[in-house]
Order: structure tokens, then C-alpha cells, then sequence
């Protein structure tokens, strides 16, 4: 199955967090209630590293996503 790069997800008993899941590598949840991210890979210390300046990008990448998909909604 393919899958699109982020997709949108919330849940009951979160009822003000709406989640960005971002479905390729590195796999991980943002909280856009209060911006934690949940990762869903194991890094070495070696890949931590790496994975700030891509971690920022795609962060942003979630958040663009998320306006984007959202005033879809208000046109």
C-alpha cells in the first residue's frame, strides 16, 4: 500500500491535540497542541546527529501540511 507522505489523526481522549503523522523515514507524530514529536525509529548517537537539520525541515514540512489541509477545508 502506498501512503501519503503526512497524514492528519486525532483522538477522543485528546480532544484539543491534533496529531501530523509523518509516514516515511523517519517515521514520527507531532502534537501540533504543543509541538512534541514521537519518533518512531531508534537512532545511534551517530544518526541523532544527522536527524536535527532534517528533523527541522520536516517538521516544518508537517506544519505546511497541516495549513494547507485546513484551509481546504474553509474554501
Amino acid at each position: 500500500m502506498e501512503l501519503p507522505k503526512f497524514l492528519l489523526a486525532d483522538n477522543t481522549d485528546l480532544p484539543t491535540a491534533i496529531f501530523v503523522v509523518h509516514t516515511d523515514f523517519p517515521r514520527f507524530i507531532l502534537n501540533l497542541e504543543n509541538d512534541e514529536v514521537e519518533w518512531l525509529e531508534e537512532f545511534s548517537a551517530d544518526e541523532r546527529k544527522d536527524l536535527e537539520e532534517e528533523a527541522l525541515k520536516l517538521i516544518s514540512e508537517a506544519t505546511e501540511f497541516y495549513d494547507r489541509e485546513v484551509s481546504r477545508y474553509e474554501d
